[in-house]
């Protein structure tokens, strides 16, 4: 007799936690807004990098205890992420809450895990455990910009190296001996993953980026006094590369990246990927919300024009990348990437004379010709 197992899928404190991640996407990608500046391109990476950094700490808490998660501590760090997100409105004013709320919900994931006889240690998310990356955002307190940018930049680069080069047993090993240091005879537990769950929750966050663009979208739509017919059709050609988009990265991918299958990637590789292919998604709808607002002066600007077209070419890398360490690899692939990464660096060179419809529609194909493979296998 087979005994089956209910697959297990987000809580409702968990999808309460997500709540946060819709308040931050939206924020962020308003960072991007009109702008054309590599200034602003860069504070975007930071904060976006540090928003999904505090709230994957917790994703994660809620992954490993699942029903047992204590209520208070995420509600703490809902808390320190709405003010993260509010204070990305005007980042020049209230840059010390940003960084104060990051070290709040740094700090508090890292205690999460201690209990009054035991600790747990997250193997496949050491930098939870870390402090070395934290370092420099408390050092910013006392720094004003840019150099306060640039230390949260370099506590973001650390944690980022050590979770892609250092071992993660390696450093649960030595999150175990500085336990045992301040508290002998406590006992350590190390924790792992539950993929197929993480999987999904990663997911939800692609969805409430995605949301992000139908949201822009909507509300560039509504403030837009005249609604001429080019109006409509670019509407429909931005939810249509929308769905492209959504095709790729959740019903053929895995955990919000494109074409990905569940086995192919530990979380190692996935956690990194995952973020980037987020932001790009992010940045892609300030870019759209800017295209209708366009409409009404009759010019895309040129950082607009390049801010879509670079996010569609690095999103089909992403997919390519993923495809062909999945084992998914065909010969048509090598056209629908070509074609995936040509296209929008073709337009980004020479579609200045493009109306936002052809330039949306030619995006639209530049997705598409990827997906014409049917749905994934896991």
């Amino acid at each position: 007799m087979t005994v089956q197992t209910e697959e297990r899928h987000a809580s409702w404190l968990e999808l309460f936690f997500d709540l946060v991640a819709v308040a931050g996407v939206a924020q962020l990608s308003h960072l991007l807004r009109g702008s054309t500046t590599w200034g602003d391109a860069g504070l975007y990476v930071v904060c976006f990098l540090a928003f999904w950094t505090a709230w994957m700490c917790f994703t994660v808490y809620g992954n490993v205890t699942g029903a047992a998660a204590r209520t208070m501590p995420v509600l703490l760090a809902m808390a320190g992420l709405v003010f993260m997100s509010v204070s990305v409105h005007d980042l020049g004013k209230h840059a010390q809450v940003f960084a104060v709320a990051y070290l709040a919900v740094r700090s508090l994931a890292s205690r999460v895990w201690e209990g009054r006889t035991s600790t747990r240690i997250v193997v496949e998310w050491p930098v939870v455990h870390a402090g070395v990356g934290v370092v420099p955002w408390f050092v910013s307190l006392w720094a004003d910009a840019p150099g306060k940018y640039g230390l949260w930049a370099l506590g973001l680069a650390l944690d980022l190296l050590i979770s892609l080069t250092v071992s993660g047993e390696r450093l649960a090993r030595k999150a175990a001996s500085r336990v045992s240091r301040r508290e002998p005879g406590a006992r350590t537990a190390f924790a792992h993953l539950d993929l197929t769950h993480f999987g999904e929750r990663l997911g939800l966050f692609t969805i409430i980026v995605l949301g992000e663009g139908v949201l822009t979208v909507t509300e560039a739509m509504a403030e837009t006094p005249d609604w001429p017919a080019p109006l409509f059709w670019t509407v429909i050609a931005i939810l249509a590369l929308l769905a492209a988009l959504w095709g790729a990265a959740l019903y053929q991918g895995f955990a919000g990246i494109p074409y990905l299958r569940q086995t192919t990637w530990g979380p190692r590789s996935l956690l990194p990927v995952h973020c980037l292919t987020a932001g790009l998604l992010a940045a892609l709808a300030a870019g759209l919300g800017d295209v209708v607002e366009s409409l009404e002066h009759g010019e895309m600007a040129p950082g607009t024009r390049w801010l879509i077209c670079g996010c569609v070419a690095a999103f089909t890398i992403i997919g390519a990348v993923s495809r062909a360490t999945s084992q998914r690899w065909s010969r048509w692939d090598y056209l629908a990437t070509a074609a995936g990464v040509a296209i929008p660096l073709a337009i980004g060179f020479f579609g200045a004379p493009l109306d936002p419809v052809r330039f949306l529609w030619l995006l639209v194909l530049a997705v598409a010709l990827s997906l014409t493979r049917g749905p994934r296998r896991k």
